[in-house]
C-alpha cells in the first residue's frame, strides 16, 4: 500500500488560487497512491487576505472550489481520499475534536 500525506495550508501567502494544490495533484495523478490524507488548513484562518478581509466569494465557497479541485484532481488516480480539518479552518467549525467537513454537496460515489 501507498500512503502520500500532506498537510496545508494549500495556498500560497499573496491569494488562494491553491497552485500548491494543484501541485500536489500531479504527484497523485503520476504516483497514484492507495490512499491521500490531506490535513488543513484548505483556507487558513491567518492567508494574509482572509485576515483583511479582501477575499471576493465567502469562506464557503472558496472551500467547495478547493474540495472540488480535490476530487476532480484525484478522480483518475483510484486513490482514496480523507480530509482532515484544522482548528485553523475558517470553513469549518473550530472546536475540538473537529467534526467532518459536511459533505451533502458532493455526489453519492464521490462520498464515503
Amino acid at each position: 500500500r501507498m500512503v502520500l500525506l500532506a498537510c496545508g495550508p494549500f495556498t500560497p501567502s499573496d491569494g488562494v488560487a491553491f497552485e500548491p494544490l494543484s501541485d500536489l495533484l500531479e504527484v497523485v495523478a503520476r504516483d497514484r497512491p492507495d490512499v491521500c490524507v490531506l490535513f488543513g488548513p484548505f483556507l487558513d484562518a491567518k492567508h494574509e487576505q482572509v485576515e483583511s478581509c479582501k477575499l471576493l466569494s465567502s469562506f464557503s465557497d472558496v472551500f467547495r472550489l478547493c474540495l472540488r479541485t480535490i476530487i476532480e484532481g484525484t478522480r483518475g488516480a483510484g486513490c482514496q481520499l480523507v480530509l482532515v480539518p484544522s482548528l485553523r479552518d475558517v470553513s469549518h467549525d473550530f472546536v475540538y475534536p473537529q467534526p467532518p467537513f459536511p459533505c451533502q454537496d458532493l455526489p453519492k460515489e464521490d462520498r464515503a
